[in-house]
C-alpha cells in the first residue's frame, strides 16, 4: 500500500498529462486541496445527498462506473477517515461481485442542484446494508459543466431488466449522443478515480456503435483522468437516462488525443478522448426516473 506522501502526490501519468496540457504550475498550486481526510465542513453536505457515483475494477481489472441512490442520510461521514454508504448495487451490476469484498474505489458525492461535489477515493469494505470507504484522498471540485437537476421520485427496481452487449443499439446511441452528463471511472497507480463530465447535448459524439468521442474541457488542471488513461487505457462510463431511470454502463479502452487544437466543440483545451466499447450493460429501472429538466451550466 502506498504511504501517505504517495497517496497525496500526483503520479507520473498525471504529471506528464499536466505538462502536455500546460497546467503544471496551476496543478501544483491546487494540489494542497487533496487530503487524506474528509473536510470538516463536508459532514452536513454529505448527509443531505442522495446520489453517490462509484468506480471500481471488476475481477478482470476492467473499470466500471455505477451509482448508489438512497434517501437523505444514506450517506454519512463516520469520521474524517471514513465515508459510509447505506446502500448496495443490484446483483446484476458489473461491480456487485467485487463490492462484496475489500476493493479500491473512487467515489463522487454530488449535488446536481447546488452544483457541488466531493471526491473520495480509498478502500471499500462491505458492511451490513452497504459499505464504508477508508479515505486515501478527499477533495472538492469546482461547479463547472454540472447541469442542475432535481432528483426524480420514481422508485428504483431492485431487479432491473438487464441487457448486455458488445456495442450500442439505436436507443443507446441516442441516449449517448444527446447526453449532457456522464461519469467516467479510471484506474492507475494502485487507485481508482471516478469523475463527472458535462456539456451541452451532443458533446459526446457516437462515431460508431463501438466508438465514442468527447472534448476535454478546461477543469481543475490536475488531469487525473487523462493521467490515469495514459498509464492504463481501461475505463468505464455511466450514462443515466434521467427520464426513464435506465442506466447505460460501458467498459472499454480510452485514449487521449492531443492533436485537437482549435476544436470548436465547447470550451475545450485542445484535447479529446476517444473511447472504444468492449462491453455494455443496460439496466431498466436501476436509477430514479422523472428528474427535472436540466438547467445548463454557463460554462458549457
Amino acid at each position: 500500500m502506498a504511504d501517505l506522501t504517495d497517496r497525496l502526490a500526483f503520479h507520473p501519468g498525471e504529471l506528464a498529462a499536466q505538462r502536455v496540457a500546460g497546467t503544471s504550475a496551476l496543478a501544483a498550486r491546487v494540489r494542497p486541496i487533496i487530503s487524506d481526510t474528509i473536510p470538516r465542513g463536508a459532514t452536513d453536505f454529505v448527509a443531505r445527498q442522495r446520489l453517490l457515483v462509484l468506480g471500481a475494477q471488476d475481477r478482470g481489472g476492467r473499470p466500471w462506473a455505477t451509482a448508489l441512490v438512497g434517501p437523505e442520510g444514506f450517506l454519512s461521514v463516520v469520521d474524517e477517515h471514513t465515508l459510509r454508504a447505506g446502500a448496495q448495487v443490484v446483483g446484476t451490476d458489473p461491480l456487485a461481485e467485487v463490492l462484496r469484498d475489500e476493493v479500491d474505489v473512487g467515489t463522487l458525492v454530488i449535488d446536481l442542484v447546488a452544483r457541488k461535489r466531493l471526491r473520495v477515493n480509498g478502500r471499500w469494505r462491505p458492511v451490513a446494508g452497504g459499505g464504508e470507504v477508508d479515505v486515501h484522498q478527499a477533495f472538492g471540485n469546482c461547479p463547472k459543466y454540472i447541469q442542475a437537476r432535481v432528483m426524480g421520485e420514481g422508485p428504483t427496481d431492485p431487479h432491473p431488466v438487464v441487457r448486455r452487449g458488445a456495442e450500442l443499439d439505436t436507443a443507446q446511441s441516442v441516449l449517448v449522443s444527446t447526453a449532457d452528463t456522464f461519469f467516467i471511472g479510471t484506474a492507475a497507480a494502485g487507485g481508482v478515480d471516478v469523475s463527472h463530465r458535462g456539456g451541452n447535448p451532443g458533446f459526446v459524439e457516437v462515431l460508431s456503435s463501438t466508438e465514442l468521442r468527447w472534448p476535454d474541457y478546461v477543469g481543475n488542471a490536475m488531469m487525473m483522468t487523462a493521467g490515469n488513461i495514459d498509464l492504463n487505457p481501461l475505463a468505464g462510463l455511466l450514462f443515466p437516462d434521467w427520464e426513464s431511470g435506465a442506466t447505460l454502463q460501458v467498459t472499454g479502452t480510452a485514449r487521449v488525443r492531443r492533436s485537437a487544437a482549435g476544436s470548436s466543440r465547447g470550451p475545450g483545451n485542445g484535447q479529446e478522448t476517444v473511447f472504444t466499447i468492449e462491453e455494455s450493460v443496460w439496466a431498466e429501472g436501476a436509477f430514479p426516473a422523472g428528474w427535472s429538466e436540466p438547467v445548463y451550466s454557463r460554462f458549457n
